[in-house]
C-alpha cells in the first residue's frame, strides 16, 4: 500500500481526528450494535469518499486508491481459496479425522490442564482454526473439568492458550497466511521466524500448566471415547491418511512456496480418498466448494468435520478486501502518512519500531475487538518503518501475530471473546489471568525487540535512511 501515492495533505489534527472518527465507527458498531466488521469498514469508506470529494479530490483518484488498496490483498486471496480446498481434502482423505482420533489416544487422568493445553494446540495446529478447536475439543475438555471438579477458569485459559497457539503457527490458519501476506512474507519463513518467540511460550505454558494440573485423578473419558467412536464411524480413520502431513512437513523444511505446497498436498489428498470411497466429481466439486458435511449423528464430532471449501473463506476474503480498500483509503487521502510522518521523529530505532508495532496491534484488539483489523492495519501503517531501519518484514508480521492474533480472545467485547464465552460458559475476564500462552506471546516478542535477539535485518538499506539505525 506505500506505493500509493497521497493525493491530500491533511494536518496532523484533521488526520487524527478522521482516524478516530474512522476507529469510533467502526469499534461502535462492533461492540455496540453486534455488526460484523464488513459493514462499519464499508461505512467508513463511504465517508472517507465524502472527505475526499470535500477536500476536491477527483473521485477517480479516490477510486483508484480503493483498487490499489484492495490490489494488495490478491496474494491472501489466492491463498485463502487454496486453504479452502486443502481443508476440504484433508478431510475427504481422512487426514484430519485421523489426526483427531489418534489425538485423543493422548489423554490420560494424569496432568489435566497440561493435556488440555497440548491436545488443543495439537487440534489447532491440524485444523487451523482456533475457534473451531474451542467450540468441539474445547467443550469436551470443559465438560470434564467440570464433571472432575477443578477449576473452569484453569481448563478454559489451557483451551484458549493451546487452539491459538496451534492457529498462530498453522499454514492452514488464516490469521497466519494473512499476517505473511499483508508484508509479502512466504508462509513458512514466517512460520518458522515464529517459532523464536512461539515456542518459548509454549514451553512456559506447558511447565505452568503441568504445576497447576491437579495429577491423579479419576477422570471421565466418556465424552471422549464417543468423539472416538464417531470419527471410526466416518470410515475415515486410515494410516495412510497421515501421508499428507508428511509431504506437508517436507515442504515446509525444503522451503516449497505455500501456494505450490497448498497445491500438492491438495491434489495428493483427493487422491488419497478415492481408496476409501467413491466419489462421483460432481459430488468432489460440491465438497470443494461448499466443504465437507459430516452425518455421524454425532453434534460433537459433525461440528468437527463439517468445514472447509472455498466457500468457507469467502467472509474472511471480502473482509480482507474491505480493510484494503479502507487502507487504500486512508493512504489515498493523505491520512495514514500524515501521522506516520510526525511520528517518524520518535520512531527512529529498532526497539521504538517494535514496540510501537505491537501496542498498535494491543491497542487495535482492545479498541475495536476485531483480529483481522488489528493485522490489516499495523501491518500496513508500519511496514514502511521497518524498511527505514533496515529490519526484514517478517520481524513486522512475527510482531504482528505475537501482539495481534493472540490478544483478540482476551478482549471480552472482541469476536474471539464472545464466541469463547458463549462455547465454554466461562467469561473472558475469568480465563484471562489463565490464557498464559496469549499472555506471554507479546511479552516476548517485546522483550526479543528491546534486545534485539532473533531480529533479521535487511542486507540492503534505504541510503536516506540508514543513519536511523
Amino acid at each position: 500500500m506505500f506505493n500509493i501515492k497521497p493525493i491530500n495533505k491533511p494536518k496532523t489534527m484533521e488526520a487524527v481526528i478522521m482516524l478516530i472518527l474512522i476507529l469510533a465507527i467502526i469499534s461502535s458498531s462492533i461492540i455496540v450494535f453486534g455488526s460484523v466488521p464488513h459493514i462499519p469498514i464499508l461505512i467508513s469508506c463511504i465517508i472517507l469518499m465524502g472527505y475526499g470529494i470535500v477536500k476536491k479530490v477527483s473521485f477517480k483518484e479516490i477510486e483508484q486508491g480503493m483498487v490499489n488498496g484492495a490490489s494488495g490483498g490478491i496474494g491472501a486471496v489466492l491463498l485463502f481459496i487454496f486453504i479452502g480446498v486443502l481443508v476440504s481434502s484433508w478431510l475427504i482423505s481422512g487426514t484430519i479425522p485421523t489426526l483427531m482420533f489418534l489425538g485423543f489416544e493422548f489423554i490420560s487422568p494424569h496432568f489435566f490442564f497440561a493435556i488440555a493445553f497440548v491436545l488443543t494446540a495439537l487440534c489447532g495446529l491440524f485444523i487451523g482454526s482456533s475457534l473451531t478447536t474451542a467450540a468441539t475439543i474445547g467443550v469436551a475438555l470443559i465438560g470434564m473439568g467440570e464433571a472432575l471438579g477443578v477449576s473452569l477458569p484453569i481448563t478454559a485459559g489451557a483451551i484458549v492458550s493451546g487452539a491459538f497457539f496451534g492457529d498462530k503457527m498453522s499454514p492452514l490458519s488464516d490469521t497466519t497466511n494473512l499476517a505473511a501476506s499483508i508484508v509479502k512474507v512466504d508462509l513458512f519463513t514466517h512460520i518458522r521466524n515464529m517459532a523464536w518467540t512461539t515456542v518459548p511460550a509454549f514451553i512456559i505454558t506447558l511447565i505452568i500448566f503441568v504445576s497447576l494440573s491437579p495429577g491423579e485423578n479419576a477422570i471421565p473419558l466418556s465424552d471422549l471415547k464417543s468423539i472416538q467412536a464417531g470419527l471410526e464411524k466416518t470410515g475415515l480413520i486410515h494410516w495412510y491418511s497421515l501421508i499428507p502431513v508428511v509431504i506437508l512437513i517436507a515442504c515446509i523444511l525444503f522451503r516449497v512456496t505455500a501456494l505450490l505446497t497448498l497445491a500438492i498436498n491438495a491434489v495428493l489428498s483427493i487422491g488419497l480418498s478415492f481408496i476409501h470411497q467413491y466419489m462421483p466429481v460432481r459430488e468432489l466439486f460440491q465438497i470443494l466448494f461448499s466443504g465437507y458435511v459430516s452425518e455421524t449423528g454425532i453434534e460433537s464430532v459433525d461440528s468437527l468435520l463439517t468445514r472447509g471449501g472455498i466457500n468457507s473463506m469467502m467472509f474472511t476474503i471480502s473482509l480482507v478486501i474491505l480493510s484494503l480498500c479502507l487502507g487504500g483509503l486512508l493512504f489515498k487521502l493523505g491520512i495514514i502518512p500524515a501521522i506516520l510522518h510526525k511520528a517518524s521523529s520518535i520512531l527512529t530505532s529498532t526497539r521504538r519500531i517494535i514496540v510501537s508495532t505491537a501496542l498498535s496491534a494491543i491497542g487495535i484488539n482492545v479498541v475495536i475487538g476485531e483480529q483481522y483489523l488489528s493485522i490489516l492495519l499495523t501491518g500496513e501503517a508500519f511496514q514502511s518503518q521497518y524498511e527505514k531501519v533496515g529490519l526484514h518484514p517478517k520481524n513486522l508480521s512475527r510482531t504482528l501475530e505475537d501482539a495481534g492474533t493472540v490478544i483478540n480472545p482476551l478482549v471480552p467485547w472482541s469476536v474471539c471473546g464472545i464466541f469463547i464465552t458463549d462455547v465454554l460458559h466461562v467469561s473472558t475476564i475469568e480465563y484471562l489471568p489463565f490464557a498464559f500462552f496469549c499472555l506471554l506471546s507479546p511479552v516476548l516478542t517485546i522483550l526479543f525487540g528491546l534486545t534485539g535477539w532473533t531480529l533479521k535485518r535487511n542486507l540492503i538499506v534505504k541510503e536516506d535512511t540508514s543513519t536511523s539505525n
